[in-house]
């Protein structure tokens, strides 16, 4: 088995120019746009055929059939990773140092931050309501790590980090240096012209293959812009369907509970689905809403060789073994036995292997934007993945061949009719 080349040049390019959800967004809307797709300003737009709308982290795009719709494919997938967010005020200064006020989003694994360069990326909106996008081409911030000379006991009982106090990275020496007049410069505007920004630090590291075998994607934020390139990428590789209507549904903010406007438990997929359904009853509504399919896509936990007995045996994936189908009855994972048989006939049309991931009973597992989006639209839901190791890390790894089997598992979705 081996990588597709240009599927891995194509997800490296994607994860090394989007380091914050708006970068994502305008990835996604590059690549649909050169692939002949039209971005609507609105909802209430007349629905072109192959449209998307932009909501700063969010996008939604859409391809109709050929004739009526008889039911939705839709692929989600959410565009935000755990990071460190740039205060409003950030700047402080203790003695010689020039340091930066950090927020935690989600659920950060912080000790993968330290020792690490970093950059900084976000948007601006100026006075007049213009908004700009920024990506900083220079490592300019560190978080350093306490000297083992000054915490002699860390290899044996653990770091530990005070989430407020440990997390501030360096950035300047130079007293005279402040954020609002660095971002100015970074954004070519005037300090004065800056109504307010959302900043947030990230890796400098690019996307690597690795291994003696060339078989592992290192990268930041897999979790979950790997799903978000399939997506994409997917249904741009699709034809129009007769009836089925090809949906990709790409939120912010799953990672602190997806609870926005922009968020999978928010209004907009909803209202793009009755704009593109008018104008059916809301008896066709239900009918066709229960004949579609919602295959959420959100990164899975691959068995950990230094840590295997915090996997179920019999349900521990492996990298480049196919997409992961995630079960849990609880309903952390929104997979029913229904919608697991139909994954599975679409992985057999694919030739895509499929595995199975079911958590320990003594060991909680996350949630995804299947159950929310299930529970708003009532529609039939299936939660997979492709697995990874160091998930919410600064820098994850996934298996190299992985992205274009669960891209290969999305167009059989698609093209079901």
């Amino acid at each position: 088995m081996t990588a597709e080349p240009s599927d891995l040049d194509s997800l490296c390019g994607w994860l090394d120019q989007s380091p914050t959800p708006y970068h994502v967004v305008e990835s996604a809307r590059a690549a649909l746009t050169e692939a002949g797709f039209t971005e609507l300003n609105n909802f209430s737009s007349a629905p072109s055929e192959a449209g998307f709308i932009c909501r700063e982290g969010m996008i939604i795009a859409w391809r109709q059939p050929k004739r009526s719709i008889a039911r939705f494919a839709i692929v989600g997938a959410h565009t935000d990773s755990p990071n460190l967010r740039i205060h409003p005020s950030p700047d402080i200064r203790a003695g010689q140092w020039q340091q930066l006020g950090v927020e935690i989003y989600g659920g950060v694994l912080l000790n993968s931050w330290l020792d690490r360069d970093l950059g900084v990326a976000g948007v601006v909106i100026t006075k007049d309501g213009e908004r700009r996008m920024f990506m900083s081409d220079a490592s300019i911030a560190r978080i350093p790590q306490l000297a083992i000379h000054l915490d002699r006991e860390v290899n044996d009982k653990g770091l530990s980090l005070d989430r407020h106090n440990h997390i501030r990275p360096v950035w300047a020496t130079s007293s005279g240096l402040d954020f609002l007049s660095w971002l100015a410069h970074t954004s070519r505007l005037r300090a004065d012209d800056i109504a307010a920004f959302d900043a947030q630090l990230f890796d400098m590291s690019p996307a690597s293959i690795i291994g003696a075998d060339e078989s592992l994607l290192a990268s930041g934020r897999l979790d979950n812009q790997l799903s978000c390139w399939a997506a994409i990428d997917a249904l741009m590789r699709t034809q129009a369907s007769d009836h089925t209507c090809q949906v990709v549904a790409l939120f912010d903010h799953e990672e602190v509970g997806s609870s926005s406007r922009h968020g999978a438990s928010g209004p907009a997929l909803e209202r793009i689905l009755r704009v593109l359904c008018a104008p059916g009853t809301e008896s066709q509504w239900s009918d066709i809403v229960e004949q579609s399919l919602l295959i959420s896509a959100d990164n899975a936990h691959a068995i950990h060789p230094n840590y295997s007995d915090r996997h179920d045996a019999q349900h521990a994936p492996m990298v480049n073994e196919g997409p992961v189908v995630k079960m849990n009855v609880n309903q952390r994972y929104a997979t029913t036995a229904t919608t697991a048989a139909l994954l599975g006939n679409f992985a057999s049309s694919a030739g895509v292997r499929l595995q199975h991931f079911v958590s320990r009973n003594n060991i909680p597992c996350g949630s995804t934007i299947g159950p929310l989006a299930s529970t708003r639209l009532g529609i039939p839901t299936v939660d997979i993945g492709v697995a990874q190791l160091s998930m919410h890390s600064a820098r994850e790894v996934c298996g190299a061949h992985d992205p274009s089997l669960l891209r290969n598992l999305l167009v059989a979705h698609f093209s079901h009719d």
